[in-house]
């Protein structure tokens, strides 16, 4: 009996070791070269999961190395397509919940909600240790853009906002075209877009309007102030109104307006001032777009370099105002492109640039065809901006680079709000109008960047930061 049993351990041992051997077979073996086990992708949860949230999600999986694990939107209607792309994620109305219940689940987060809410999805994500990729323009007010700057260097997270030019090989081409000194010292940049293509510059239709029973609108207007719900902000035309959107400027600036913040050596402005054309109702009163922003708008600000070497200015036109043709364009050719384009102008030459940075160019164009390319000294990013972020997540925080960090993107959204602080502040009242004109239009207003306030007129600074609902915070 003993014998026996001697010999049937002997056989178990054996079995288990050669058991064994099989399990260390190399995963490539089993699941071919390219195959990536389950538990050695990137667990990404949605937070916005319709629209722009559905095509982000998509391209972080299109890589292979992507789970999604969970899904948050408050819009059922809106989330269904990515839903059912999803079957297996668990799906809430309350990014919170989300978090604290699967917090153990998520490595990243994707955050795609409209503007206002931004921030402190992104910070509660960040609170957890979770990387985040936050859509474009990463905030809804200067003191956010500041706060998720200071987050970034506190929480130790990859970060990524979701201006994807920032990684085209466009960009890179140009800023080693102004490195050469192709074009000399920039001094002067006008960017433009077809921006809004939506409606915007009136006020809200009235009425009194039923919430659709798919919509949590107490969800949906998250840290924004309370107001009934009316069915022109939702899922689109928030963009306009000034509690949700950032207008023209937090659509396509982030995206046109990158090739000037990453090439040049400017951060914040030190005074800024715009221009907005007058628009009329049928009865003949002028529209004062309290509501929300204007059909177009002008900006311009003045950048100190961080150089030292003196200023640079920079205007930005959208709803169809457009800067000056350069003389050396000739006829025929295109201006940027559809969406828009920027123009940096040197003491010795300009280069022309599309949205997103692409297609660099000379001006006069046959340039191009005269003047050597120089030598690619900037690293491109072939796998792009999203998968870019997914791999530098995959190799843990300070391994690996992302185009635009919050420690880039923070400063850069900063300056973009700054524009919409001058266009709100085209029409509050002067407190010494004395019956005269009575808000300020056209005033230069000087900016002291590390108190991010405006010196010469205090009324403005009201835009700086916005006052939350309660049960929603930002503190880093």
């Amino acid at each position: 009996m003993k014998k026996s049993q001697d010999s049937r351990r002997d056989f178990l041992k054996k079995s288990a070791v050669t058991s064994a051997g099989f399990m260390i077979v190399p995963r490539h073996v089993i699941g071919g070269k390219n195959y990536t086990a389950p538990s050695d992708k990137l667990n990404v949860a949605g937070i916005g999961a319709g629209g722009k949230g559905r095509s982000d999600l998509a391209s972080f999986v299109k890589g292979g190395n992507v789970n999604v694990v969970a899904l948050c939107d408050v819009d059922d209607v809106n989330a269904a397509k990515t839903r059912k792309a999803y079957p297996k994620a668990p799906y809430y109305h309350d990014f919170r919940e989300m978090l604290d219940k699967e917090k153990d689940n998520i490595d990243a987060c994707s955050i795609s909600t409209p503007d206002h809410t931004h921030a402190v999805a992104t910070l509660a994500a960040m609170e957890r240790g979770k990387h985040v990729y936050t859509q474009k323009p990463l905030t809804h007010d200067i003191w956010e853009a500041r706060q998720l700057t200071k987050a970034a260097e506190k929480y130790k997270v990859v970060t990524q906002m979701g201006n994807q030019g920032g990684s085209g090989d466009g960009v890179r081409k140009g800023h080693e075209m102004v490195n050469a000194g192709l074009i000399g010292e920039v001094h002067t940049v006008h960017a433009w877009t077809n921006r809004p293509v939506w409606a915007q510059g009136f006020s809200l239709p009235k009425g009194n309007f039923e919430v659709p029973s798919t919509l949590d609108w107490d969800l949906w207007l998250g840290p924004a102030q309370y107001q009934e719900y009316n069915p022109v902000f939702v899922p689109w035309s928030w963009r306009a109104w000034y509690p949700f959107g950032t207008g023209a400027l937090g659509d396509m600036a982030c995206h046109i307006l990158d090739p000037a913040f990453r090439i040049l050596p400017i951060r914040y402005p030190s005074q800024f001032e715009c221009s907005i054309p007058k628009s009329w109702t049928p009865d003949g009163e002028e529209i004062k777009h309290l509501d929300g922003f204007p059909p177009s708008s002008i900006i311009h600000l003045t950048y100190p370099r961080t150089d030292g070497k003196g200023e640079i200015k920079l205007s930005w036109y959208d709803g169809g105002v457009l800067p000056p043709l350069p003389e050396e364009l000739l006829p025929g050719e295109e201006f940027g492109n559809w969406d828009g384009g920027v123009l940096l102008i040197g003491d010795k030459g300009k280069l022309l640039m599309d949205c997103y940075g692409d297609n660099p160019r000379l001006l006069p164009t046959k340039l191009m065809d005269m003047v050597r390319t120089p030598q690619e000294t900037i690293p491109r990013v072939p796998e792009g901006h999203y998968l870019q972020w997914v791999n530098a997540c995959i190799a843990g925080y300070g391994n690996k680079e992302t185009s635009s960090p919050f420690e880039f993107a923070g400063p850069f959204a900063e300056s973009i709000l700054i524009g919409n602080l001058a266009i709100r502040s085209w029409y509050l009242d002067k407190p010494d109008a004395k019956g005269k004109e009575s808000y300020p239009g056209r005033t230069k207003l000087m900016w002291d960047a590390d108190q991010m306030k405006v010196t010469n007129f205090d009324e403005a600074n009201q835009f700086v930061r916005r006052k939350y609902r309660d049960g929603y915070s930002l503190n880093v």
